[in-house]
């Protein structure tokens, strides 16, 4: 049996599964690949560059050309760059999954899968997702079902990330979600993960909200403080370190409507912004209704 050499990808996968999107991107540049290395070199460097908002960039250097997994990264950008662009944005991602020559494709599937999860549509999301076959899949499908409540689906999607590897970072981290999700003792085997992650590579906001999350169902909300401001020294218009900061904020009785608002700003379909707006609705109806 042949042995594989070492993955030339490796360290660019890595920073993109922690967050470290900007190392991604100055990192990239890893001679001889193959070209389908080549290939998903791309598209984890112009899906870094949709995680730090750069739309336009990645719209713009993807043309008409470009293979199937960058067509499909380059639909993701469109549809996250203006609400305006998501019906045009969906139909792209229909047709390309509609092409039986390229329908399969774990790139495609996985964007389809991101796009339908934005959208809650969580069935459709797992039309094209359940089937699996990457790390990123399988990883994608424990989120899903953590937000379809199915824990119990969720937690076989993981043990088939850790058959295949227990000691992927993509594997830790459904752990840590699917534990956070479960809740109880299981609080603090999520806070390890984190915590493990946070000696063994650079600090992003992605692990510092890990770590907070995990300390506010502690309990310990200064201290999720703490790692939520380091987390938005880092990026001031990160949302879900904004979101996680107006729930610490409300617990320690400290003001959050700054937060609220700059959340309102950056990203106006949060969950929390919608919820937010359908309280204050609510509670002007109840106000009417006692005048």
């Amino acid at each position: 049996m042949a042995v594989s050499g070492p993955d030339p990808l490796f360290g660019l996968r890595n920073n993109f599964y922690i967050g470290a999107y900007q190392a991604a991107i100055n990192n990239s540049d890893v001679p001889n690949l193959s070209q389908e290395d080549a290939v998903e070199r791309d598209t984890l460097v112009y899906r870094s560059y949709i995680a730090l908002s750069s739309y336009q960039l990645v719209i713009n250097e993807i043309d008409a050309s470009a293979p199937t997994p960058l067509q499909a990264v380059k639909l993701l950008a469109l549809y996250l760059a203006s609400p305006n662009n998501k019906e045009a944005a969906i139909a792209g991602l229909h047709e390309l999954l509609g092409d039986p020559a390229i329908g399969s494709n774990p790139i495609l599937r996985l964007i389809a899968g991101i796009v339908f999860t934005h959208e809650q549509d969580y069935n459709e999301a797992l039309k094209h997702t359940n089937a699996g076959g990457t790390m990123e899949l399988h990883a994608l499908n424990v989120q899903i079902l953590i937000k379809m409540h199915r824990s119990d689906y969720a937690e076989k999607q993981l043990r088939i990330m850790q058959q295949v590897d227990e000691d992927h970072t993509l594997t830790q981290l459904a752990s840590a979600w699917l534990n956070l999700a479960v809740g109880g003792s299981k609080i603090q085997e999520a806070y390890l993960i984190y915590q493990d992650f946070s000696e063994k590579y650079q600090m992003t906001s992605l692990i510092l909200n890990g770590k907070a999350v995990c300390c506010m169902h502690m309990g310990n909300f200064d201290e999720a403080e703490t790692l939520l401001l380091e987390a938005l020294n880092k990026d001031a218009k990160d949302p879900e370190t904004l979101a996680n900061l107006v729930v610490c904020s409300l617990h320690l009785g400290k003001p959050s409507t700054r937060y609220l608002n700059q959340l309102k700003l950056s990203n106006p379909d949060h969950t929390l912004v919608k919820r937010a707006a359908s309280a204050e609705e609510s509670f002007d109806r109840a106000v009417q209704t006692v005048a």
